[in-house]
């Protein structure tokens, strides 16, 4: 097995670095944001702009990858994102940053889809389901490193900017100094909402939901943390915390829901996600322990979520619909995340900081709802016709792409695994 991963050593090591600088970008603005006086109005539309670019990147990336190649698409994708923080800590002013946010979101789609497409290029039957497992891994890793960073260093100072554009430079050098073929072209992306709802109206309900807690939750959470009195060290653990939590209940409770109604596990996680948050709005805790542990036990179910809603579509989908299926819905999730913060900002701004877990909670209170609803309406699949669960990186990043879904081992069923 380590002979088949030597092939895309490289391109995981420019992955780590690559997340290693959106990890850290993602909760330093915010931070910096709240210390600059930014409203929550504007915090929270730092995330809607970044998911915009992010979701337009996945239908317009493929098109100039097609028309400048894998190489200097990459290479140029790179570089503006690492001038735009670069920028961002030159100039500090909402609307550059808003706007700087959203074109970052838009590279960060292509560059993701390429190291995506390459994995993918070089897999085979045989490495593909180490290499998709070692690719999730170190997109958490990577992400959980880089926000610890701003535990580390003073986010007053420009220096987190430099360091986060540093390591978007050491991510392009990987790709650009590989002597490997380039991959085949990039999928079109196609969004056909129609027809995703008719194959699971809960899959589409709930992904669409938790899209929107995951996006209020992932931009707005440190400066709830911030107001609510937390130190800049203690911000950056409790956020990494709830992606560690999160990633560890991902496969127990992926695999409660292979033996049972993945509706009933849906609606058991939503509603665990939904009491955290409901008694973070009610008890308006300020201790750092107990925010800790209610934002962990929040994050590790809300976390969980994605992947289980995804196989419970794929249940009632033709194997050979995979991709089309799964990557239509992470499309749905990216316009979800849009929604969410859109939403979270003006709430914190008129009822307070731990109003942020009203928005969260309406959400997974609405999951629970449905699935329970939808599983008096339409019988479950047994067993034998469950599709395998798999845990997925967007569930707990927000940065994967239909790219990443070719990827997944169960992919290959329809052919479109490369």
């Amino acid at each position: 097995m380590p002979r088949n991963l030597l092939p895309v050593l490289s391109l995981l090591l420019g992955t780590l670095f690559l997340f290693l600088g959106n990890g850290l970008q993602g909760l330093l603005l915010p931070v910096r944001g709240t210390l600059e006086g930014y409203s929550n109005e504007v915090l929270g539309l730092l995330g809607t702009s970044w998911a915009g670019g992010f979701v337009a990147g996945c239908f317009v990336a493929p098109l100039l990858v097609r028309r400048i190649g894998h190489v200097r698409a990459f290479s140029g994708f790179g570089a503006i994102i690492c001038m735009n923080v670069l920028v961002t800590g030159i100039v500090v002013d909402d609307v550059a940053w808003l706007t700087l946010r959203a074109v970052t979101g838009f590279c960060t789609a292509g560059t993701s889809m390429i190291i995506e497409s390459w994995l993918n290029e070089r897999a085979t039957n045989e490495s593909r389901g180490a290499i998709f497992s070692l690719y999730i891994a170190i997109t958490l890793l990577g992400v959980v490193g880089g926000q610890l960073l701003v535990g580390i260093i003073d986010v007053s100072t420009p220096v987190l900017f430099m360091v986060c554009g540093i390591l978007y430079c050491v991510a392009i050098l990987p790709t650009t100094l590989s002597t490997a073929a380039s991959p085949q072209p990039l999928k079109r992306v196609s969004l056909d909402l129609p027809s995703l709802f008719r194959n699971s109206p809960v899959s589409f309900v709930g992904i669409l939901m938790i899209g929107i807690a995951n996006g209020a939750y992932g931009t707005l959470v440190a400066v709830f943390a911030a107001q609510a009195g937390l130190k800049q060290a203690a911000i950056a653990v409790m956020v990494s915390i709830t992606i560690f939590a999160g990633a560890i209940i991902q496969f127990p409770a992926g695999r409660l829901s292979d033996r049972m109604d993945r509706r009933y596990v849906l609606a058991a996680l939503s509603g665990i996600s939904a009491t955290a948050g409901i008694l973070l709005v009610l008890l308006h805790p300020m201790n750092v322990y107990v925010i800790v542990v209610l934002v962990a036990i929040y994050g590790s179910t809300a976390n969980a979520l994605y992947p289980i809603a995804v196989a419970h579509a794929n249940d009632f989908a033709a194997p050979e619909d995979f991709v089309k299926v799964s990557g239509g819905l992470l499309l749905l999730f990216g316009i979800g995340t849009i929604i969410g913060p859109t939403l979270g900002g003006p709430v914190m701004t008129h009822f307070g900081p731990h109003a942020l877990f009203a928005v969260t909670a309406v959400a997974h209170v609405s999951v629970v709802v449905y699935a329970i609803l939808r599983s008096r309406m339409r019988a479950a699949r047994s067993s034998a016709e469950k599709d395998n669960y798999t845990a997925a990186p967007a569930a707990i990043t927000s940065l994967a792409t239909p790219e990443s879904v070719a990827l997944d081992p169960r992919a290959s069923a329809d052919g479109d695994g490369r």
